[in-house]
């Protein structure tokens, strides 16, 4: 029954994908550009070539691909992941303005082109153009025309923009002198209506196809107008794609400048005078993978170094990888200073990822991992718990084993990966515990999502006696962008009341 619901949630989210993927091909592509050309070819492959590059960032590490394939497609993939968010964020907003636009009455005139050098003025004509295209908002536009000043080699010419195909006497050109034509090229003192050679035959704007307000040539200009409906697809697709853009490059360039370093002071009732002012650095969620490496682990160990902390917590979700992917990438942790050590517990992810090596290697980099285990440092107990995803590894978290035995008479702090796993801390007399996992939220507005599934997404919140702290996390999962939720390495200073 789990498998069929987890088959049906996927199918659901792929088909989800596919349809915001043609709604934004429609107004992005196919509403801007010209069938058959260039820039609809090029907007159409990359509506088909996104999504599956996407998909392949997604799971190409589950599936065992080379780890270069995975660095291939992480970055275009991910960072399409964070564009295709907020553009279609951007493009609803839009919307909505688009259609009143589009519903505003439209001019059916166009102001008249001043006559050219040599040129006769034919500003008392029936119909005229000007470099701007007229304004047309229906499929037609009776008695819309446009008109071409005579050439050198040939009369010039009136073309209908309709199948109404208004006509105007014009004087004469090089070679059809006192022939009133209606854009026939050669058929002189035969009325015509758009047609290129065919004399005598009645033609619509063109070689062939009705002329619409998506096409509509204006020679006067020498260039090609627009439509109204045209004109504000582009604006509004530009200025959504934009902001799409400005948003994503701002957190990317938030994340790979590295975490900032936040403080908080938590007042612990049980906490002796001594431990007044002791500091812990709470860094979770690194995700170092094949987007994030080793210079992202640098940045973090130089940041923690500076605050020169007297214990470093590492509360899960280290990476996304194997040890033999990401050894190199997570090597800068040897340089970890701290006056009483460095601590790690896992996260879900290290459950993905290999738990068992990668606890084997952080011991070997110099940091001590609790796996549901406790430590009695001087003045209060450090205690630490599998993460929940072990449980289906046998190898969740097992509060009587980290807390059991304890001196309720002493302060207790917590690791633990997930907040979710609060109240059995507060069953356990926990004072407080340190968890990351939420990312808080990362991407805007993630964070109503991860409300859902969290009891504190972000921040210092309090539960009975236990208090818990969230860290937005050092790193970023999947596209590494954060919107509304900067990374961070919180100091925690632990007060006692006594001091």
């Amino acid at each position: 029954m789990t498998v069929v619901v987890v088959v049906v949630a996927v199918v659901a989210v792929l088909a989800l994908l596919a349809l915001v993927h043609r709604w934004l091909w429609v107004r992005l592509v196919r509403d801007t550009t010209r069938a058959g050309g260039a820039a609809r070819r090029a907007g159409t492959v990359l509506a088909f070539a996104l999504p599956v590059l996407a998909l392949a960032a997604l799971t190409a590490g589950r599936a065992g691909a080379p780890f270069w394939l995975q660095q291939v497609v992480a970055w275009p993939g991910y960072m399409w992941l964070a564009v295709l968010l907020y553009l279609t964020l951007a493009m609803l907003v839009a919307e909505p303005a688009r259609r009143l636009w589009l519903r505003r009455p439209a001019r059916t005139e166009a102001a008249p082109v001043p006559p050219g050098p040599g040129a006769p003025d034919t500003s008392g004509g029936a119909a005229t153009t000007s470099g701007n295209c007229p304004d047309l908002a229906g499929p037609t536009a009776a008695g819309a025309a446009v008109s071409q000043s005579a050439g050198a080699g040939g009369a010039g010419t009136v073309q209908g923009a309709t199948a109404v195909g208004a006509q105007a006497p014009r004087p004469a050109g090089a070679h059809g002198a006192g022939t009133p034509q209606t854009a026939g090229a050669h058929g002189a003192g035969t009325p015509q209506t758009a047609g290129a050679h065919g004399a005598g035959t009645p033609q619509t704007a063109g070689a062939g196809d009705p002329a619409t307000p998506e096409a509509v040539q204006s020679a006067s200009a020498g260039g090609v107008c627009v439509s109204r409906r045209v004109f504000v697809a582009r604006v509004a697709g530009g200025a959504a794609a934009a902001a799409a853009l400005a948003t994503v490059g701002t957190g990317t360039y938030g994340v790979l400048r590295g975490p900032r370093v936040k403080r908080v002071q938590v007042p612990l009732a049980r906490l002796p005078r001594a431990a007044h002012g002791f500091r812990i650095a709470v860094v979770s969620d690194v995700h170092l993978g094949p987007v994030l490496g080793r210079a992202h682990t640098q940045r973090i160990v130089d940041t923690v170094n500076r605050t020169q902390p007297d214990l470093i917590a590492v509360v899960g979700d280290l990476v996304d990888g194997s040890v033999h992917d990401l050894g190199p990438a997570a090597e800068p942790l040897r340089l970890l200073r701290s006056r009483l050590g460095s601590y790690f517990v896992t996260g879900n992810h290290e459950y993905f990822s290999g738990a068992r090596q990668w606890v084997d290697h952080v011991r070997e980099l110099g940091l001590t991992p609790l796996e549901n285990a406790r430590r009695e440092l001087p003045h209060f107990d450090l205690a630490g718990v599998n993460d929940v995803q072990g449980e289906s590894e046998g190898q969740g978290p097992d509060f009587r084993a980290a807390l059991g035995d304890r001196d309720r008479s002493r302060t207790a702090v917590l690791l633990a990966h997930q907040p979710v796993v609060i109240h059995d801390a507060v069953r356990h007399g926990v004072d407080l515990q340190l968890s990351g996992h939420t990312h808080g939220g990362q991407l805007w507005p993630g964070n109503y999502l991860a409300e859902l599934a969290n009891p504190t997404v972000a921040g210092l919140e309090r539960y009975g006696d236990t208090q818990l702290y969230v860290s937005r996390g050092a790193g970023a999962w999947g596209p590494p962008v954060r919107v509304g939720a900067p990374s961070d390495i919180t100091v925690v200073e632990l007060a006692s009341y006594q001091a």
